[in-house]
């Protein structure tokens, strides 16, 4: 048996089944199958994608494995395709787990030393990963080697395993939290932004054609405009219209139609939907204008604090609908507008 098979955590080799990606639900298995596959597909992110470009071609004139990628952002913005991208220009395999799967070191070190050379290791939710398991990655990132300890107590010893060449692909929704010594061992570091309506409307087209939608240009914007820039909200969108459209109608998918299938499923004209509206509901009419604390919003609606705070108010915030304020969250006069509610003085200064 290989060495680097049978000296992980003392003679014992963690099941790859917790480390390996999980069996896809139907959900996921359709969103998987709208990613784009390599950069030409993918559309939006001009910027990074025209970096990741000349990364990609670099390494591969080199023929060296690429350096170590990072992309932050928030959900849905394409993080996960842009791995799966990685991997298919540079012609190499794809490893895929997250930061709270990876417990033990030894589940990270399974990993690691069952890749071959040049191949990517994808983590999510990189930020979320334990730190015993983060210092595992930092000679494996800076030296390509595996420190391993073998036994206990005073007849512990050191193994250092060297490993194949590889690329490590992080990803996560909140760059603050990846610690520093981590994030400074990534060669590059990608910023995900939210998408233009116009990019958005793209890939509503891109995605109905590869589902064999029929869908004309005023539904895709439609879609598009209501999606929060973000492309996992547009492609579920879609489906959600064409089931509409389906039931309701012919199947074909005009601008009335998708306005009629988004209302119905309580998406309005700004992209919010049920809980958006609650929260700016809470803060505009409970609260009256007054600034809230995110644990009090987030009992008021009903919904865990961590989810208002990373799902939710960064949309908010970024539509001018919200302020944070050392006090808390306040309403602003668009959320008044929006709502259809008289604005009290205090907003009016906002």
């Amino acid at each position: 048996m290989s060495p680097r098979r049978d000296v992980i955590e003392g003679g014992v080799t963690p099941e790859r089944s917790a480390v390996s990606a999980r069996p896809l639900a139907e959900e996921e298995r359709v969103e998987a199958s709208l990613r784009p596959r390599n950069l030409s597909d993918f559309v939006g992110q001009r910027d990074l994608i025209s970096h990741l470009e000349i990364v990609l071609t670099a390494a591969k004139r080199r023929s060296q494995a690429v350096d170590h990628l990072l992309f932050a952002g928030p959900p849905g913005l394409g993080k996960t395709s842009l791995a799966g991208i990685v991997a298919a220009e540079l012609g190499v395999g794809l490893r895929i787990t997250s930061g709270p799967v990876l417990v033990r070191p030894g589940d990270l070190a399974a990993l690691l030393t069952d890749l071959n050379e040049g191949d990517v290791l994808f983590i999510d939710e990189i930020h979320r990963l334990p730190k015993v398991v983060e210092e595992v990655l930092y000679p494996a990132m800076e030296d390509g080697a595996l420190d391993i300890v073998v036994g206990k107590g005073p007849s512990a010893r050191s193994i250092r395993l060297e490993l194949p060449a590889f690329t490590l692909v992080g990803a996560t929704t909140r760059i603050g939290l990846v610690a520093s010594p981590l994030r400074d061992r990534f060669g590059f570091v990608g910023r995900l932004d939210l998408y233009e309506p116009a990019d958005l409307e793209s890939i509503v087209l891109r995605s109905a054609s590869l589902l064999k939608v029929v869908i004309d240009d005023q539904g895709a914007r439609a879609i598009a405009e209501r999606s929060r820039g973000t492309p996992r909200i547009a492609n579920r969108l879609l489906r959600r219209v064409r089931d509409v459209a389906e039931v309701r109608g012919d199947g074909t998918i005009t601008g009335s139609t998708a306005e009629q299938g988004l209302d119905l499923f309580g998406i309005d004209a700004l992209g919010l939907d049920k809980l958006d509206r609650a929260i700016l509901d809470t803060l505009c009419r409970r609260f009256a204008g007054a600034a809230v604390g995110l644990t009090t919003l987030a009992q008021s609606v009903g919904e865990e604090p961590s989810t208002i705070e990373d799902a939710y108010e960064p949309f908010l915030v970024q539509q001018g609908l919200v302020l944070r304020t050392p006090r808390g969250r306040m309403a602003t006069l668009p959320a008044y507008r929006h709502l259809g509610l008289e604005t009290p003085e205090a907003a009016r200064l906002l």
